[in-house]
């Protein structure tokens, strides 16, 4: 099963070009931060100021600066 997933795929030619393989871009990854990295680190801000408003303690980043 591995040795499937380890081997290369084969080469797709399109009109006798050669097509590259998918590779992650500069893009791909920006926009998986603002989908994946932005909400989290929301929720975690509005975590933290929810547990600072009901116990009066700081438990943020922010407390340390």
């Amino acid at each position: 099963m591995l040795e499937q997933l380890k081997r290369k795929r084969r080469e797709q030619t399109v009109m006798g070009h050669r097509l590259e393989e998918p590779r992650l871009t500069l893009w791909a990854a920006f926009w998986a931060m603002v989908y994946v990295g932005l909400p989290v680190a929301v929720l975690g801000l509005v975590l933290d100021v929810l547990i600072q408003w009901a116990t009066g303690r700081c438990l943020g980043l922010w407390c340390y600066f």
